[in-house]
């Protein structure tokens, strides 16, 4: 293919790109989201291997091979519940390539020419597309570490840990100097060392947040990424990295924003602000904040027969115990008696943005009763039931009622306005911020205890059998 050619596939490509994130944007067009943008890789990776001046033929297919079969492998056997461990791990490849591409072209075209204007932006280019991308590498190992449960959900709050952050971040810049100033021959060590630091700073500031601001950590790595993959396109001089980088950079930050004011949170407060961790339960000497009112299985189904208006709050619980197919069949047995029966989705559920969407479509849920916070909040007053299934922090009262509370001003979605709420739940214990709840509590509240997946199950066919 001629340079033109390969220029027009990567701007077909780019275009594919940009549609496929509009088609994100809905549930209802993501398949089709998620089809322009393989189409749009599969013409960027076409034009590559058919560029006139490119001769790695085989090195790129001893690339792609591989990392096709691992691709399907994974998309395969990863369970949805551990998605978001899945991206966190994915954001990581991005950064450590863009670390790779950023040495490797130094090293490439290391010199003792003259420092020109052109010269010092291409290193200033690598030295940045290094950092960032060393940053993500680590801070996404981190973050699916934290996902996995193979380290505590608690934030690492070392004394003085801002000064330390600062201290790191006035470093990589003195470094820039010290890298731009350096003798071609000497400039490498700079250049190892920055994204030695870059990489302590990514462990420090991800291990530094706390579980309830998980979401957010990931959309964050991804925009991360996004930037990662930009930077190694400038190094290249590669026009559809380059965009396909800034959009996926500014598309996870607008969406980190969203997630922030969802959580009513700034972004900066989400990364250094190291709250939210796991627990067992209150704290130590805490007192009950009221009686404990639970209900079995019929209790549950007798309830949800005399119910006109149902409303069902997923949270990671019912991820957890896989319970969402079940529950589908429920809706559509209750919808076919009459009853209305909608779902409401708070910002942050789940691990990922957009968890229990993802899920609730892999049951095949119909779009149309999947509302989001501000869609449906106010029509929990006029609601006869809502069950809430491994949610914890995003119906939690205290939001609102209690100032001194470490989630107040979060948006949370105003369940106990309903006339009966069904909390399904383990046990007692806190949510992922470690955070009382009083909800459990309240008149009108109702605890079912036990695993999701088997209550759900149980109510189902109650269900069928009062049919």
């Amino acid at each position: 293919m001629t340079d033109a050619a390969v220029r027009v596939a990567y701007l077909t490509a780019g275009v594919l790109f940009i549609l496929s994130l509009s088609g994100l944007s809905h549930q209802r067009t993501a398949r089709r989201g998620n089809l322009l943008g393989v189409l749009g890789m599969l013409i960027a990776l076409g034009a590559t291997a058919l560029d006139s001046g490119f001769s790695g033929h085989w090195v790129l297919a001893g690339a792609i091979i591989p990392a096709v079969v691992i691709g399907v492998l994974l998309a395969r056997r990863v369970a949805m519940t551990a998605m978001p461990q899945l991206v966190a791990i994915l954001h990581s490849f991005v950064g450590l390539a863009a670390v790779f591409v950023g040495l490797a072209t130094y090293l490439a075209h290391a010199s003792d020419t003259p420092r020109t204007a052109e010269v010092t932006v291409h290193l200033v280019e690598v030295y940045l597309g290094v950092c960032i991308g060393s940053l993500t590498f680590t801070g996404s190992v981190i973050a699916f570490l934290k996902l996995q449960g193979l380290l505590s959900g608690r934030p690492l709050l070392l004394p003085g840990r801002h000064i330390l952050n600062i201290l790191m971040g006035l470093g990589l810049g003195a470094g820039l100097g010290w890298f731009l100033g350096a003798p071609a021959h000497l400039a490498l060590w700079p250049l190892l060392l920055a994204t030695a630091v870059s990489g302590i700073l990514g462990v420090h500031l991800v291990w530094s947040i706390g579980g309830a601001d998980m979401p957010v950590v990931v959309s964050m790595l991804n925009s991360y990424s996004g930037w990662a993959a930009a930077a190694a396109g400038f190094m290249l001089d590669n026009d559809l990295l380059i965009i396909t980088g800034a959009l996926v950079g500014s598309s996870g930050a607008i969406l980190s924003y969203i997630m922030c004011k969802g959580m009513n949170r700034s972004f900066l407060s989400v990364i250094f602000g190291g709250f939210g961790g796991e627990s067992a339960g209150p704290p130590a000497g805490a007192q009950p904040a009221g009686e404990v009112r639970s209900v079995d299985v019929s209790q549950a189904v007798a309830l949800l027969d005399d119910a006109r208006s149902v409303v069902i709050v997923p949270g990671y619980g019912m991820a957890v115990a896989r319970a969402q197919h079940a529950l589908a069949e429920a809706v559509r047995l209750l919808t076919e008696r009459g009853t209305k029966v909608r779902f409401a989705i708070h910002p942050v559920a789940g691990r990922l943005p957009g968890h229990m969407n993802v899920l609730l479509a892999e049951a095949s849920v119909p779009y149309g009763i999947v509302l989001e916070m501000s869609e449906i909040n106010e029509d929990f007053p006029e609601t006869d039931l809502v069950l809430v299934i491994g949610a914890n922090d995003i119906v939690n009262p205290a939001a609102q009622d209690d100032p001194s509370s470490p989630i107040a001003g979060m948006p949370v979605l105003e369940v106990w306005k309903a006339k009966t709420v069904i909390v399904m739940k383990r046990g007692m214990a806190t949510g992922y911020a470690g955070v009382d709840n009083p909800l459990f509590y309240r008149e009108n509240t109702r605890m079912l205890f036990g695993d999701a997946k088997k209550n759900v199950d149980a109510m189902l066919g109650g269900l069928r059998g009062g049919g």
